[in-house]
């Protein structure tokens, strides 16, 4: 009997803790930022937050936003995971909220702005910041419109952030796109009250008791922002590039090529899991390389092959960098074109220095002298690479094995590698010797 009560309270003590541990879960707040451009790496981020709040059975989650916008592409998936997410979400808008940023702001189910707050001004631009074309605005009008319903708002108003030509009476003349200030969306219900800080957010909601996590990249996240910064990508587009014309002027060193392609991994794998290596740019950087080779190793020479492949290799390092769509670049902003294109440069003018300058240094050291012949093992000196007799031009003999056109003859008993002009000789046949080379015998045909 006694053994049953205490199986009963030690099922009851680990249903009871679980229960607790999990109430305790349900009372969360997570709290995550979007405090920079709107491009892949925020998708990211926000993808792998919402990951994290789900797992945690967090109650609530909060965005602390102050942004000018980004990538539509990317702001539309974001919106669409926010809508989706059966957690309540809400924004807090320290600042600016504007383009993309308005977008994710109406996605969530409430919304907070600090004094002095903005949100609108959502016409689609292109890289110069010059209003898209209407098919872009269009886009941008729908999803504005839909988002707005989703969340029970005005879509009219919605509408008009985008596009200047809605008039709304009293609240948008026609020419102007809606920027609200703080008090303008609280009137006009974009946004359900002003605080000064999060804290006061989360008092007046009445969760300031709850458990707080704020979210932070792991160490693993942050490396891989570290390699997508320009100026490391750069490097190591110059220790690739390096790395490959090294190895080909050394064949069997083997450091320059592993160089390049630890260089080559690290470049690679930040970009793609950013979801800006796309499948077919690493594809066409393969292609590049390959081209490259057959120019090295098949065509000697630096012809067209060589050219394309060098052409198609450093496209694809810069496309990597920019979340073009199908060669639509119309949404990427003009800087990060020519950061990508000056990045890519850099790298290829770094290498053509480390060639000139570093290859010098690298053939003088003494890790290289350990590595590489040094010595030349030249005639003057007595060296030769002949294996036979001299004496042999105009001997005759007979074809030992068949001549295709290379093969053995016999001379006076005596075996010889031998090679033809190109005709083939059967075995048997008389020949002639006409040349002396190295360890092989020219030979001819003898006439009768």
């Amino acid at each position: 009997m006694k053994r049953s009560t205490l199986i009963l309270l030690f099922c009851s003590f680990v249903t009871f803790s679980s229960l607790a541990d999990t109430l305790s879960l349900k009372n969360e707040v997570f709290i995550m930022e979007i405090k920079d451009q709107i491009d892949a790496r925020t998708k990211r981020y926000v993808d792998l937050a919402l990951a994290e709040a789900k797992s945690r059975n967090s109650s609530h989650i909060i965005i602390e936003m102050n942004t000018y916008g980004g990538a539509l592409y990317d702001a539309d998936e974001i919106r669409s995971a926010l809508l989706n997410l059966e957690i309540p979400v809400y924004v807090f808008i320290d600042n600016n909220a504007a383009s993309a940023g308005a977008l994710i702001s109406i996605a969530c189910d409430s919304i907070y702005m600090a004094p002095g707050g903005s949100i609108g001004a959502a016409t689609v631009v292109n890289q110069t910041g010059e209003a898209a074309p209407d098919k872009y605005q269009s886009y941008m009008r729908s999803i504005m419109r839909s988002t707005a319903e989703a969340s029970g708002r005005n879509p009219q108003i919605a509408e008009a952030m985008v596009d200047e030509n809605i008039e709304i009476d009293s609240i948008s003349p026609a020419g102007e796109v809606i920027t609200f200030s703080t008090s303008e969306a609280i009137k006009y219900d974009f946004c359900e009250g002003e605080f000064n800080s999060t804290d006061a957010l989360l008092n007046h909601l009445n969760l300031n008791d709850y458990q707080i996590y704020r979210f932070e990249v792991s160490n693993t996240e942050a490396i891989i922002s570290f390699f997508i910064n320009p100026f490391i990508s750069g490097i190591l587009i110059l220790i690739i590039i390096g790395g490959i014309y090294f190895e080909l002027q050394t064949p069997g060193v083997g450091f320059p090529i592993i160089a390049s392609i630890i260089a080559l991994v690290l470049y690679l794998i930040p970009y793609y899991l950013n979801g800006l290596a796309e499948n077919w740019e690493i594809l066409a950087f393969i292609i590049g390389l390959i081209l490259i080779a057959v120019e090295v190793f098949v065509i000697p020479g630096f012809g067209i092959f060589g050219i394309l492949g060098l052409i198609i290799t450093l496209g694809s390092l810069v496309f990597m960098m920019l979340n073009n769509e199908n060669f639509d670049f119309q949404f990427v902003p003009a800087e990060n074109i020519t950061r990508a294109l000056l990045t890519t440069l850099t790298g290829l003018l770094g290498s053509i220095v480390l060639m000139f300058i570093g290859g010098i240094r690298l053939t003088n050291s003494k890790f290289f002298k350990k590595i590489a012949l040094q010595g030349v093992q030249s005639k003057t000196e007595g060296y030769s690479s002949r294996f036979i007799q001299s004496g042999l031009i105009d001997k005759e003999g007979t074809v030992f094995s068949v001549l295709r056109p290379s093969g053995k003859v016999d001379i006076e008993g005596e075996l010889y590698d031998a090679y033809t002009r190109g005709e083939y000789l059967e075995q048997g046949e008389k020949i002639i010797v006409i040349e002396e080379s190295g360890t092989s015998l020219k030979v001819k045909k003898a006439e009768n």
